[in-house]
């Protein structure tokens, strides 16, 4: 099958396209059949070695749609369905023709979702899901800042903070204003214009997508007993510089109730599929540069058939 993969860390340049070994299904397992996959930040980072991975060559790529092709013994999962989902923690390799993947921590596709918004909506769904519901908890008629606004994430989670009920504000650049509005906040802020810690406070919680001086701000808007997610700041959270506020750091497991979450919020209406821009997947190096430079919104995406 044909995949992107590396054989050393580095720029943009070190990504390769090429004929690789076709996965096989072991127990728990299905063959997926790839027809689109997205690209995540975190990709890019895989590349130059944040993650520190040594075993070459090296696969990239998190979340994918597709259709399963092959099922091992005791997958719950059959020849045909239309699945999407993330690979496990700790492994990549979604850049591909085919994968391999524990059948339990991916759900069905519906109907209506096409694989490229599938794939869009996969890891940008559960880790907005795990940040919002799970680890901020937020609750109907709080007040949440959700910083980066036009990115996959945060899009998605502007777009379930009003689900919940929370008052939604959120940053972004002059060329996303109409973009993000268009996602429902109730306020939304240019950050080239505009100090977010000047005309936000109060908040009794922040969502953080950005990273840099960005994070470290927050902490500013946030209410006396007010709690942060980040998840561009690495693996831990920052320490607050104040004793009176929670800073938090999402744990972004891989579970099937989470993708049925996503598939069911897409369903009610409640969730809208990013903007996307396809890319083929021999075109991986051109995608890296736009994802690493940071000023896109929505979501970069391969149709792989």
């Amino acid at each position: 099958m044909k995949a992107v993969y590396i054989e050393k860390f580095g720029g943009p340049e070190v990504l390769k396209y090429g004929d690789v070994p076709d996965p096989v299904a072991g127990a728990g397992e299905v063959v997926v059949d790839v027809h689109a996959a997205s690209v995540n930040g975190a990709d890019w980072k895989v590349r130059v070695g944040d993650y520190k991975q040594s075993t070459f060559p090296l696969g990239l790529g998190r979340d994918f749609s597709g259709i399963v092709s092959a099922a091992g013994a005791g997958a719950d999962l059959k020849v045909g369905d239309a699945v999407f989902g993330v690979l496990d923690v700790g492994h990549e390799g979604a850049y591909a023709e085919k994968l391999a993947i524990k059948a339990a921590i991916i759900g069905k596709k519906p109907d209506r979702l096409s694989h490229i918004d599938a794939a869009a909506l996969a890891l940008t769904g559960l880790t907005a899901l795990v940040a919002v519901e799970d680890t901020l908890k937020l609750q109907r008629g709080e007040t949440i800042l959700i910083q980066g606004g036009a990115g996959g994430v945060a899009s998605f989670a502007i777009q379930l903070a009003k689900h919940i009920g929370a008052r939604v504000i959120t940053t972004t650049s002059t060329p996303n204003l109409d973009y993000v509005r268009s996602l429902g906040p109730d306020e939304v802020i240019d950050y080239k214009t505009q100090d977010f810690t000047k005309v936000v406070k109060d908040c009794d919680a922040v969502f953080e997508t950005v990273g840099g001086d960005v994070a470290m701000k927050s902490f500013a808007v946030l209410k006396s007993g007010g709690r942060a997610a980040f998840i561009a700041s690495g693996g831990k959270a920052p320490t607050p510089p104040r004793g009176d506020v929670a800073s938090l750091r999402p744990a972004v497991g891989r579970t099937r109730r989470h993708m049925e979450r996503v598939a069911d919020l897409y369903q009610k209406g409640a969730i809208r599929p990013p903007e996307v821009k396809l890319y083929r997947l021999d075109q991986v190096a051109e995608a890296h540069r736009v994802s690493e430079g940071r000023h896109f919104r929505g979501k970069l995406v391969f149709q792989v058939r």
